[in-house]
């Protein structure tokens, strides 16, 4: 897409990039929320959709279904670690439809299925907040050259949002001081 100078051009593949990346955030904390939830599949259909669109799917209604999905599973988790491994699942589904628009707060599309992946890690391991650095290294491991790309062409993240924005911002930090060849 391109556009005024307030449009960021973004690729379908750009997408599908992104859409992975966040998928293997997601992916990564599934099974806390199964072990809250053992019966409830609507995250882990929401990280496959995500994984289909990664793959070559359709962007289509099953992202913003199985998106909405996550989110009310997460409702109904019975620890916060869960409901935020659920919301991980969520922006997983949700990061196909990051927006071209230069404003900060697009950045959540691409890292937040990553902030609230590290949350959820913090709270199975007693809020220990080690836990949840470490789970950010290995985001930004996770973290191909296109989605380090598509990030440094949107403004820096956003201030607020507590803890999760909080990782946000340190996520995104780790990611712009990356070399596109690393």
């Amino acid at each position: 897409m391109t556009g005024d100078a307030s449009e960021i051009v973004l690729s379908t593949q750009d997408l599908r990039e992104v859409a992975a990346f966040t998928a293997a955030c997601a992916e990564a904390v599934l099974e806390i929320f199964e072990a809250d939830q053992p019966d409830d599949l609507r995250p882990r259909d929401a990280v496959s959709a995500a994984w289909e669109f990664a793959r070559g799917g359709e962007r289509g209604r099953s992202l913003r279904d199985t998106a909405w999905a996550a989110l009310k599973a997460a409702k109904g988790a019975d620890t916060a670690a869960a409901r935020e491994a659920a919301w991980a699942a969520m922006s997983a589904a949700g990061s196909a439809y990051l927006h071209p628009l230069a404003k900060a707060t697009q950045v959540k599309h691409i890292l937040g299925a990553g902030a609230h992946a590290a949350r959820a890690a913090e709270l199975v391991a007693g809020d220990d907040l080690s836990v949840g650095s470490e789970n950010l290294e290995q985001t930004v491991r996770r973290a191909t050259p296109v989605v380090v790309d598509v990030l440094k062409r949107f403004p820096a993240a956003p201030s607020g949002g507590g803890r999760v924005g909080e990782l946000i911002r340190m996520l995104d930090a780790d990611l712009r001081s990356l070399t596109l060849a690393e």
